[in-house]
């Protein structure tokens, strides 16, 4: 008798760590799983994990364990390379011993040496491609401190777009975060890479940006983390980054 073809559905859910095979069962059940957008829920479904698209009410299943998902608080004067032949610091010292294999990781919109927070590293080339390209409009958020008062209308003047020597650019949000005597903090939200954008941006409207900190990339948040640390990024936060890009 031959063995059946494929492992069956709540198999592979509960060793993706998605819920025990029990509580997997009853996902499956309830109609909250896709396979190659098709709700099962049959349990007897076996479906083929290398070959197949699983999601779980509408987000997607990493399957494949060699992926790497990391989430790092890039620290002040750190360079966003993986390497540098100059000898200065950089991302690569700080993951060469968290990832195995020396796999090829790619830097989510990368850091200015002089801008610190979140850097999103990751083996998906397909992701990291679409969460860097314009067209997909992937928010990702700034603190930046900048000199003076921000007078009334500021944010409405930046949300309706300003134009620099390499073309317009427009923020998602703007908000004021905080003021003291001389400075002030403010939130700043666009989904646009170009280099250095948040910078030139703020001179050009008459406030050069003191300190500049990324604190979230779409619905990826950078929290408490502490300068120069580096974590896994979780199940929802991997499955709402491909649903942002389409994946």
């Amino acid at each position: 008798m031959t063995e059946p073809e494929g492992v069956r559905l709540q198999k592979v859910l509960s060793q993706a760590g998605i819920a025990s095979r029990r509580v997997a069962e009853r996902m499956i059940i309830d109609g909250r799983v896709e396979v190659d957008g098709h709700i099962v829920t049959e349990l007897g479904t076996r479906v083929d994990p290398d070959a197949c698209e699983i999601r779980v009410d509408g987000t997607r299943v990493v399957l494949d364990d060699s992926m790497v998902y990391l989430a790092v608080n890039k620290p002040l004067g750190m360079h966003s390379t993986m390497s540098d032949d100059r000898g200065r610091p950089c991302i690569g010292d700080l993951v060469e011993h968290r990832v195995r294999g020396n796999r090829k990781l790619f830097h989510v919109g990368r850091l200015d040496a002089d801008t610190e927070g979140l850097l999103l590293l990751t083996n998906d080339g397909e992701l990291a491609h679409r969460l860097m390209h314009p067209s997909y409009e992937v928010r990702k958020t700034y603190l930046a401190t900048v000199a003076g008062s921000i007078p009334r209308g500021l944010g409405k003047t930046l949300k309706a777009g300003i134009e620099l020597e390499d073309g317009p650019v427009a923020l998602d949000d703007f908000a004021v975060v905080d003021s003291v005597p001389g400075k002030t903090m403010v939130r700043v939200t666009l989904h646009e890479g170009r280099k250095r954008i948040v910078r030139r941006l703020l001179a050009q409207v008459g406030f050069p940006v003191a300190a500049l900190v990324r604190v979230d990339i779409g619905a990826v948040t950078l929290g408490d983390q502490r300068p120069g640390s580096i974590r896994a990024l979780t199940r929802k936060e991997i499955g709402d980054l491909h649903r942002a890009v389409g994946m």
